[in-house]
This record gives structure tokens, sequence and C-alpha cells, in this order.
């Protein structure tokens, strides 16, 4: 006997009904109180607040008022909104505030933005949405418009012609072009048209969409769930689109030296001896190193929280042994907690209620490493300090760093992650996790580097994670997660690393050498000459692989890796300094050439090239049995960092690499600040410092400027004024040159009495330095102050006494 459900409706077919999309129609009216300006429609509003002179807020909401409370990727502001002038004409609404000014159309309440100079900058022709709350915009896409941003995606530099998802996903398979998520969801936009830029930054953690590609004249930004939250953010130059986004969103915070040197890791060291005669090689071998990673075997069937008692039966000697070689142990943490009734951390999660729910009150348990698991449910702050204090059991050994994977969160099941009707409690304001999906990996990541911080007496903690959404910055360094030993994935992690850089990422990496497959020895090395000048540096390997330690594959790979892993220590208090600017105004350490030289034609998709800083150029061999390659060399002149010689810039060149060289070039008047080759970075017994300047010049008009910022580059005492700026200066005069230093502040004291001066790819050569007398090179390894002459670089040499009043030099010729 046929039930009621013998008609079922999706028995009887299909049912063809046109889905009616939904417009904010006409404006109604522009009211304002506070700093927020609304603009009702028939149907919908949107309101408006200028947070800053390049910087307003759009947000569509239905009912009679704006809800303006935020994710917390947004940080709080100060400052009070900016006030802005009405104009009504009888076909638009104008808001004129700092140096935008809005036009709403009152016939469709489309917006437009112009700059003070009447240009148009962008115009959003519509928003609409769906009846299941799906919210699509359209926005014009001009002939020569480029785009970049959108955090970690593969395909090249520029993203015209591209469609992105963002929704945290754990993508195993080759990371291909025609991937559309990955790990990190930043949806950050910026658009580059004409002499002009701005970013678009979409804050809705579900899943948002951003295509560059179906529409021709047009792209478009939609969200699947969730509130169309839009922060518009105005160059015109993108330095200010990333230094503005970054004030929206948070800088990185200043990380620990060690973090910033080369890391190891492999899938998996498997016990602690492996581990300790892995330290001890690269001690003997005289190899840097300042991490070594411990990935899932580590741990006692896969708990967190715990060491394996027959694969690493005495953790605290080992790190003891570590200490006393200058190296640290990350170890990984997965947010997946085993079911397990007898297992302490499991036990306090049901009983504390800290676990993700369904709406009916059942945990959520999915399949991970461990089998059957719970995971937290971040969006509580309590859940969150609950997980941030289980890290003492990591602190207490003296374990600094950890780095959080599977956290998109991961799930081995068919949709990969967490079921989307998990009903998160977000601090009394319940949301789905289709709501929050992409906020998880941040919020795991916070809870993460505040336990720590609260259980390391003053030091910095180091957080690396493989999910994130914007803001992740605050909290941690992101790798890019699961890449191929192919070398198109050493040539792909370019663009992929240079847009995380303009995304607010400035701390970021792939695996070195490439994780799963198997690397040859040429791509090893071809990676890490790449790699060393990477923000986050890393080489990490899948079980199974080829090894890929430095020394893996025999005694010239050996020489050649320790040269360049060299490289990036003696360039250390560079990195740094790089580093510290990146805290303070969110430019990263690793640049496109574009955002250096924005309006220069050939930059605009150029990313097989990058800068470090402003003034080195590394352009790395990406190709196998290949040693010539073009590079683009933009204005001005530059030198060859290996031979010193002198190229003319705003042109290709072709650069020999022979296997033991990358290209690499410094600009003419640039400053590169060199410490001592040490083998761990945090190692203070001698912090003597060169600062090289490149190509100076005897005539009027030259100058040579650098200001280097120290501290004791592992506490947070910086923040209470115990650190040091030096400004230095290099001025040409007729027939001379004058060199002069002085302490901006010296807060800080380095471990060192002398300061060096390396005049070098330069023509000219004193006859006299007043105040210095004339010295040979051996009297300067003894420690006297003087000058003398490079005899195998020809370079100058100006050793004088560090002192907190400074000093000015005559150089005459």
């Amino acid at each position: 006997m046929d039930t009621s459900e013998a008609i079922h409706p999706d028995r009887v077919g299909p049912m063809i009904i046109q889905e009616a999309w939904g417009t904010i129609g006409k404006a109604l009216a522009l009211d304002h109180m506070n700093g927020v300006y609304v603009c009702r429609g028939e149907r919908a509003s949107l309101a408006f607040v200028f947070l800053g002179e390049d910087l307003f807020r759009m947000k569509l909401f239905m009912g009679r008022e704006p809800d303006l409370s935020t994710t917390i990727a947004v940080l709080p502001r100060e400052s009070r909104p900016l006030e802005a002038e009405i104009e009504e004409t009888e076909r638009v609404w104008k808001l004129s505030a700092g140096h935008l000014v809005l036009e709403i159309e009152k016939q469709s309440c489309a917006v437009s933005v112009f700059d003070l100079e009447e240009r148009l900058i962008a115009r959003q022709n519509n928003i609409s949405w769906n009846p299941r709350g799906a919210i699509h915009s359209v926005y014009d896409m001009p002939g020569d418009s480029h785009f970049y941003g959108l955090g970690e995606k593969a395909s090249f530099l520029d993203k015209r012609g591209e469609r992105y998802t963002m929704w945290n996903t754990d993508v195993y398979a080759p990371h291909m072009p025609e991937i559309e998520a990955l790990y990190e969801s930043i949806p950050l936009l910026v658009h580059l048209h004409g002499q002009c830029s701005y970013g678009i930054f979409l804050d809705n953690p579900g899943r948002t969409d951003f295509d560059m590609r179906s529409h021709g004249i047009a792209y478009t930004i939609g969200c699947s769930t969730g509130d169309y939250d839009i922060y518009f953010v105005y160059g015109p130059e993108l330095k200010s689109v990333v230094r503005g986004y970054t004030e929206l969103t948070g800088r990185i915070a200043l990380p620990p030296k060690w973090a910033l040197g080369y890391h190891q890791s492999r899938y998996s060291y498997m016990d602690q001896n492996e581990v300790l005669h892995l330290a001890r090689t690269f001690r003997e071998k005289e190899i840097p190193c300042d991490v070594i990673y411990l990935d899932i075997h580590y741990m006692d069937e896969y708990r967190v929280f715990t060491f394996d008692p027959v694969r690493f039966p005495d953790p605290e000697a080992m790190m003891a042994e570590l200490k006393q070689l200058g190296i640290r142990i990350v170890p990984i943490v997965d947010p997946g907690v085993k079911k397990d009734p007898k297992y302490s951390v499991y036990r306090e999660g049901v009983e504390q209620g800290h676990f993700s729910r369904k709406l009916e009150g059942d945990i959520f348990f999915g399949d991970v490493w461990p089998g059957t698991s719970a995971f937290a449910d971040f969006t509580n702050d309590t859940a969150s300090e609950w997980w941030g204090n289980l890290h003492k059991y990591y602190t207490d050994l003296g374990i600094p760093g950890i780095w959080n994977d599977m956290n998109e969160p991961a799930v081995f099941n068919a949709s990969k992650t967490m079921d989307l009707d998990v009903m998160h409690g977000n601090n009394g304001n319940p949301k789905t996790h289709e709501e929050l999906h992409n906020l998880y990996g941040l919020l795991m990541s916070k809870a993460t580097y505040e336990g720590l911080k609260r259980n390391m007496d003053g030091q910095r903690p180091f957080v690396l994670t493989r999910a994130g959404y914007s803001g992740i910055q605050r909290y941690a360094a992101v790798w890019t997660g699961d890449n191929r030993s192919f070398w198109e994935h050493m040539a792909l992690a370019m663009p992929m690393v240079l847009n995380m850089g303009l995304s607010g990422l400035a701390f970021a990496g792939p695996d070195i050498g490439g994780f799963a497959h198997h690397a040859s020895a040429e791509l090893l090395v071809r990676w890490t000459q790449m790699g060393v000048l990477f923000p986050y540096c890393r080489n990490h390997s899948s079980i199974g692989t080829l090894r890929q330690e430095p020394w893996s594959f025999g005694p010239e790979i050996e020489g050649i890796l320790r040269e360049y892993i060299g490289l990036r220590y003696r360039w250390m208090p560079h990195l740094y300094n790089l580093f510290h600017e990146a805290s303070e105004t969110g430019l990263p350490p690793m640049r496109p050439l574009l955002l250096e030289y924005q309006n220069d034609p050939h930059v605009t998709n150029l990313c097989d090239q990058f800068l470090v800083g402003s003034d080195v150029l590394a352009a790395p061999i990406y190709r196998p049995d290949t040693e010539h390659r073009a590079v683009y060399l933009p204005e001005g002149d530059w030198f060859d960092y290996w031979t010193g010689e002198k190229l003319a810039g705003g042109r290709h060149i072709l650069a020999h690499a022979p296997l033991s060289v990358m290209p690499l070039y410094v600009k003419a008047g640039a400053v590169i600040a060199e410490g001592e080759p040490k083998l761990y970075a945090d190692d203070r017994t001698d912090e003597t410092l060169t600062l090289r300047v490149y190509g100076a010049s005897a005539e009027e008009g030259f100058k040579a400027s650098y200001s280097l910022y120290e501290d004791d580059g592992s506490s947070f005492d910086y923040a209470s004024g115990v650190s040091s700026l030096i400004e230095f200066e290099l001025r040409g005069e007729a027939g001379g040159l004058e060199l002069s230093y002085r302490y901006e502040r010296r807060g800080y004291a380095a471990n060192r009495n002398l300061l060096r001066f390396a005049l070098v790819c330069t023509a000219f050569k004193p006859s006299s330095v007043e105040g210095l007398g004339e010295i040979t090179a051996e009297d300067a390894e003894h420690g006297r102050e003087g000058w003398y002459v490079d005899a195998q670089t020809g370079g100058l040499m100006l050793q004088v006494q560090d002192t907190s009043q400074g000093a000015v030099f005559k150089l005459c010729g």
C-alpha cells in the first residue's frame, strides 16, 4: 500500500519556477544621524559611514535600522566617523567627505565614487538578492582594469579574467589555476585602472565570490549567505590601499627574530632520536637553522597536547639539548580532539561545554587524524580561552611556537568540513557554520597566540596557520599549504605570496622544495635560492618522498644551500627592519614590482621576479636545466649583487645564472644592513653591523638614507620603548661625500662597539676622511677605527665607534 510518500514532490519531477531577484529600487530618502548616512530605497536601504579620508563603509540592510556591528576582522576604531557634506540634485544625492565624493542615483540606487577632481574611481551599478538570501553586486570594469589581492589564490599576479570563491577548503589535490578556493579566504579585491587604485573588502565570513571573468565590462561580488558589508579603501597609490586595508584589519605583530630564520620540517620526524640527530647535523655542518617542526606523529595516537611516550619518551630532555643548540621546536596542533572519555582534553571540553554543537544540543563529531573527534567552538571567548590555556603544556617544555593545521576546519567527509548546520554560540549571538565558516581558522590562531602569550613570561609567541580570514595577520604567519615538488608550483609560489602581501599577509611563504612528490637536487637548489628571500622560510616534505634536508643531495648541493641560507642570516638586520616596517605600515617585505612602479606598464602582471623591500630585485630560475633568463629592471641604475656590474634600468636584460647563482640586483642608492654570519637568528654574541651602500656618487644631488630599527628580537619590551632607531645618510657634495649617523632613540643597546659602512659598486675613492685615519684590513679585523679600500671588492670601508652621539664624516676626493 502506498503512503503519502508516493506523491513526494521530488518524484513528480522538477517544478520550473523563475527565481525572482530583488533590487533596492528607487531611492526614496537620505537620512543621517551620528555619522551614519542611510539611503532608503523601495525594498532595502544602504548605510554609509565615512571612516577616514579615503575609507568608507557601505552596508545593505532590510528593515528600519542598520546593524553596524562588525566581524573580528575589523579593528575597533577610536576616531569618530567623518561628517559628510550633502548636496541634492534632481538626479543624485552627493556625499562629500575627506578625499571622496559619493553619488547615489535616485532612479536606481547605483553608487559612483569620485575623487575631489571629479574623476570616476568606481561605480557599483546595482545590488540584487534572491529569496534564499544570496546577494549579488555589479561594478564597472574599464578596459584597462587590473585586479590584485584576494589572498591565497593560484594563477598569475593580475586576476583579470579569473573567478574565485572564498570558502576555506582543505585542498590536497595539486594547486592549479582552476582551483577557485584554497585554505585562506581574504575577501579583498584591489582594482587598478588608469592612474588610480582602490580596494573593496567584503566583510562576510560565509561563502563569497569575486568574478572578473564572466561579464566583459563588469565584475561582480556576491555572497550566498550573510551580509553585504563593503569597506571601500581608496589609493590612488597601491601602497595607500595596502596601508588603509591593514589599518582597518590590523597589521602583523612584530615576530620573534628566530621566526625569521630557516625552518626545517617533514611529515614526519618520527622520534626523539631523529629530531636530535637532525639538529646536531645542522650544527656539525654549520648550516643555519632556527626551528624544527613536529608533524602529527609526535602525538600519542594523534591526541593534541600530548607526546607519544614511546617515540618521544623524554621531551623535556630533548628540548634542553635543542636549546643549547639554538634550535626551537614548533609542533603541529589541529582542532580535532579525539573522542575518548579517558582523555582529559576531551573530557574537559564536554563537561565545560566548549565543543561545537548542533542546534538540538548534540556535539558535532567528524573524522580526522585521531578518528572520531570534537571541535572547539572558537566563536565563544570562553572556549577560546580554555583552548589557549591548554598550551601551557607546551610552554612549560620551552616550546614558543605552534603550527595550526587542518583548521579550515578540515573533516574527512564528503563536504570536507564541518556540517553547515552546526550552531556556533558566537558569544551569545548564535550563527550557523555556513555563516561563519571562514572565521574558524582565524579564531583558532587567535586563541593559540593569546594562550601562548599568557604563558610565555613576556616573550613573543609564533603561530603558523593554514587557514584564516582577514585579520589573521595579527596572530599568525601563513604558509600556502600542500604544494608539490613541481617546477610549476615553484613558479606559482611567487604570485601567490605577492598577492598575499597585497592582502595584508606580510608573513607568508610556501613549503620550500615542495611538500608532496619528489624534489630533485636542482629543484631544491632553485627553490631554496628563491625561498630564503620570502618572508616565511620553511623546507617541508611529505612522508614517502625523497628527503629535502640541505645535505640530502651530496656535498655540492649542500654547499650551495649553505651559502643561500647563510645569506638570509647575514641579511637578518635588513629583513627584521622590513618586518618592523610591515608592523607599522602594512607594506610587505616581499613585494611585486607593481607596488613600487605602479605606472610602469611592464609590471602590471610581472610575477616571476619580485622585490625584497623597495630596492632589492630577485629573479629566480624556475625551470629545469636553465642557466639564462630574461630579467626586467625598472627605471634607475641597478647593480648585479654578485659581480657589481652596473646596469641601466627601464629595460630587459639576459641574466646568466649557473646552478650556484640566482640573479639578484640592488638599486643604486640602496642601503642594506648586514650582520655577522650566525647559526641561529637571535644569537646576540656579536651584533656588529655593516651598512652597505650601493653606487655612491660624489655629485650634488646624490643621497642615500636608511633607518634601522633594533630591539632584543624576543620580548615585548619594545612596546614600552626598549628599542633603537638609527638614522643613516650619505650625501654627495662637490668632489666628495658626507656620511652621518645618529640615534633617533637608543632604548636598546646592541652587543657591539663598532659600526661599519661599506660603499660598494662605486668609483669614488677618497684621498682622506676627516676624523678618521687610513688603516689596513688587518687593522679593521682587530677593531681599529678608520677607513680602507677593500682589496677584493674595491669598495670603501669605514669602521667607527658606535656611540649614542652619532658622528659626521667628510670623505674628500
